[in-house]
């Protein structure tokens, strides 16, 4: 890669291995680098020690998501999914396991997929994209089995209430939805954007981040990053951070979230957060 595509290399995804020893991230040119994270923070960290020990082409397009399980690295480009076994790319060994495209309506339709959950109830990949709909991957059979259309505009985000048996997606149509995963039916949706505590027209209404645990939801983008109660689908806590929030998550009793300006905003997890970043600085 010249100087040129250096300048211009974006990463727009990162997972870290099962083992917690590696660090994959994607870039804008559909490359995944692997970091040993043990190299990178090690007390005598040298700029080659925070090189990739492996970068390989995992799509022809964008690695738009990332997702490690037990076994494999999934990554997602424009319209197709890729599993990658772990304990072949840390021998440097680099052949995909599968290769997986959902049910597009057309053939010439090639939507980027921007976020990847796991379902453990039903050992399922839950997928959003570009084409404003979800669709869900049997993993166990390797056949996409369902999609849920309610979205109007692309799905930035999506995730998991395991105990509720629900999928959550965020879009750019500024909708945050609750879906029903035994009938696939949208059965509520929370509009952030129209929530004057939440509202920051500056900087749109689109949902860029969201999570769950339990009874209690995380989401942020355009709107502020916000705290919501499910049961009762109302904000109780807004968080006044500036920027427009990537990535937001649960530890314990406290969040996390990302901006747009690459920096950890609230984070226990230092020695990680640092080793993401000059990692991703030192592959730049």
């Amino acid at each position: 890669m010249g100087p040129i595509e250096l300048l211009h290399m974006s990463v727009f995804s990162q997972s870290f291995s099962p083992c917690g020893r590696f660090l994959a991230a994607g870039n804008n040119y559909g490359e995944i680098a692997l970091f040993s994270l043990s190299a990178a923070l090690s007390p005598d960290v040298t700029a080659l020690s925070q090189k990739p020990v492996l970068t390989f082409t995992a799509h022809e397009g964008p690695v738009f998501s990332l997702l490690s399980t037990d076994c494999h690295l999934l990554s997602a480009g424009n319209g197709e999914i890729s599993a990658w076994s772990w304990t072949e790319l840390i021998k440097k060994n680099v052949k995909p396991v599968w290769t997986k495209r959902p049910n597009y309506k057309s053939s010439l339709e090639i939507p980027e997929i921007n976020s990847m959950v796991i379902s453990p109830r039903d050992n399922s990949l839950i997928v959003g994209g570009g084409d404003n709909n979800i669709h869900i991957l049997d993993l166990e059979h390797g056949v996409f089995k369902s999609v849920l259309q309610g979205h109007s505009d692309y799905i930035h985000c999506v995730s998991v209430r395991e105990r509720d048996g629900e999928i959550l997606s965020g879009g750019e149509d500024g909708a945050v939805r609750i879906w029903d995963c035994r009938t696939g039916q949208s059965v509520h949706c929370i509009e952030v954007y129209k929530y004057e505590s939440c509202a920051r027209p500056q900087y749109g209404k689109w949902i860029s981040c969201l999570t769950t645990d339990s009874d209690w939801m995380l989401c942020g983008g355009g709107p502020s990053l916000s705290l919501w109660h499910l049961r009762s689908l109302s904000p109780t806590s807004i968080f006044p951070l500036s920027g427009c929030q990537r990535d937001a998550s649960f530890h314990q009793d406290m969040v996390s979230s990302l901006t747009v300006r690459a920096c950890v905003c609230v984070s226990v997890l230092n020695d990680v957060s640092l080793a993401l970043s000059s990692c991703c600085r030192s592959w730049l």
